[in-house]
């Protein structure tokens, strides 16, 4: 019986599942562990926690991450839903071009916005000199709360932006057109109509925007000066508790832990409140506008697209600038910093980028495959289950996730930190969940009918599995695999805690090289992150045939 039972997809289920305790489940319990239970003592204490909320400067750096996130969200989707709709509604020259520089926007790790912002608005920024200088200000930058939710909010609204635009294809216009006829103003049917509609949509991507504003490390790092925010928190307490009692790390990841699962899960609730499909037989057109909305709406378009697109267009910018010492902008072009990144340094940073990428993609797409068959195909309570642990990357934040696997892999026999593998391990467990959703849903569109088609023809499962079903996946597994790696691009929360000199990223290197003052440098790295994940989203539109992503 059990070696009838123990047939091949069980296997592959039991070595993924074993994957998954030993680099997610395992790494968080010790977590959970270290931030109750004191080894030299040998018993539990909750000591960790009570000095947390006991310091005033704790708590209010949590409560700092919250109201950052909030905002950012609540934001996010007042530009983005508005955006959205204008394009869907008004007709708008150069619409695709300006919905590809938003999807741009999107794709480049927020920490760059961070950097660029600084070079515009911050205490010796372009921007802020002139408004000194023209007005007689003190002007003293954006730095602390303002600036990282003016960073947080320019990089998340895109995602609203590409989450509305598809939802608002299946709003049928017949109901706009009935409201319409009710004496409904253009505001009134957008509430009362079109909101209500896509609220599942907003929801969703909200959440999306939520998860990434509150584990976002670079941005308030470089930007936030006195305002920390709980990421900050865990890596300045966790470099300075390397070497003694990391317990006091542990718990702060803990709380991190619990605060992010528990927002997860009312959201998640919330949503189920207003679960349904839409399918619209007479799809919104777009329309041309006249006069004054015409050119007010053609106004806020490019003015919105223009400032989102910024952050990009100063990084290219500066990169070409001569500098003196790496921090002062002469005024003239050169190829200097250029030079200095790819002849006068190692280039090992730019490969491990490319390498440790590429093989986590690898991973990645064939984890995603299997994750994704097995729980639709194969649907069972183990299957369940790893489905649902495969999303836990996804509300687990990054510095936490960096943290954990130190704890599990300082020691023998699993002494991995340091090294490139846990590096990789790393980028495969926390960007797995984008390919694993877009396998999900293709598997899901294919029917099965077409198994059973290559089966009653003689070809075996494994046979049909490969044959069949895998080609018919990889649009939507080369989809997430894109966006996963765009992602691994720029990853910054573990990567800081994982590094080390032989396994350096371009995002650290970026990271660094701003700490240190070389603008010019850290420009020029930028703009080869920033040209590679353009790149890379071309190579996206290339492979499905689409001009615009629904992700």
């Amino acid at each position: 019986m059990l070696r009838k039972g123990l047939t091949g997809w069980n296997i592959i289920t039991l070595v993924i599942m074993l994957f998954f305790a030993l680099f997610i489940i395992f790494p968080v319990i010790l977590v959970l562990n270290k931030s109750v239970y004191d080894a030299e003592a040998g018993r539990l204490t909750f000591e960790h926690f009570a000095h947390f909320f006991d310091r005033k400067f704790y708590w209010v750096t949590l409560w700092n991450s919250v109201k950052v996130t909030v905002v950012s969200t609540l934001l996010a989707v007042i530009i983005g839903l508005p955006l959205a709709y204008m394009l869907r509604r008004v007709k708008i020259f150069g619409s695709k071009a300006v919905q590809i520089i938003i999807i741009v926007s999107y794709i480049s790790p927020p920490f760059i916005g961070a950097y660029a912002w600084i070079q515009l608005l911050g205490r010796s920024g372009v921007i802020t000199k002139f408004i000194n200088d023209t007005f007689n200000m003190s002007f003293d930058g954006i730095y602390g709360f303002a600036g990282i939710v003016l960073v947080l909010t320019l990089q998340s609204f895109p995602l609203i932006f590409i989450y509305i635009s598809g939802a608002l294809k299946n709003v049928d216009n017949s109901l706009i057109e009935a409201a319409e006829s009710l004496g409904y103003s253009g505001i009134q049917r957008v509430m009362k109509i079109v909101v209500p509609l896509i609220t599942p949509t907003i929801l969703a991507s909200s959440l999306l925007v939520f998860m990434r504003v509150i584990a976002d490390f670079g941005t308030p790092m470089l930007i936030g000066e006195g305002y920390r925010t709980i990421p900050v928190l865990i890596y300045t307490q966790f470099m300075s508790e390397v070497g003694g009692d990391a317990g006091f790390a542990a718990a702060i990841a803990a709380i991190f832990i619990i605060v992010t699962i528990a927002l997860f899960l009312v959201q998640r609730i919330i949503a189920r409140q207003y679960s349904y499909s839409m399918s619209a037989l007479r799809p919104m057109e777009t329309k041309r506008s006249t006069g004054v909305k015409n050119v007010i709406s053609h106004g806020i378009v490019y003015v919105v697209t223009f400032i989102s697109i910024l952050p990009q267009l100063v990084v290219v910018y500066t990169s070409f600038l001569e500098t003196v010492g790496g921090q002062v902008y002469t005024g003239r072009f050169s190829l200097q910093n250029y030079e200095t990144i790819l002849f006068n340094r190692d280039l090992s940073m730019i490969l491990n980028t490319y390498k440790f990428g590429l093989i986590a993609i690898a991973v990645i797409v064939v984890i995603g495959i299997l994750i994704a068959y097995l729980t639709v195909r194969k649907r069972n309570a183990i299957t369940s289950m790893l489905d649902t642990i495969s999303m836990l990357p996804f509300v687990i934040p990054g510095s936490v996730l960096g943290i954990a696997l130190v704890f599990a892999f300082s020691d023998a026999p699993f002494y991995l930190t340091g090294s490139a593998l846990i590096l990789i391990l790393a980028f495969v467990i926390r960007r797995m969940p984008y390919t694993i959703r877009s396998s999900t849903a293709i598997v899901s569109q294919i029917s099965p009918s077409m198994e059973e088609a290559a089966i009653s023809l003689g070809a075996s499962e494994r046979r049909t599995f490969f044959k069949v079903v895998v080609p018919m996946m990889m649009p939507g597994v080369l989809a997430g695999a894109i966006m996963s790696w765009i992602t691994i691009l720029g990853e910054l929360s573990a990567s800081i805690i994982l590094y080390s000199s032989n396994t350096q990223t371009l995002a650290v290197s970026i990271y660094t090289e701003v700490i240190r003052g070389n603008f010019g440098n850290a420009s020029a790295y930028s703009a080869i992150l920033t040209i590679t994940s353009i790149l890379s989203l071309l190579l996206f539109f290339k492979l499905t045939g689409k001009k615009e992503m629904n992700l």
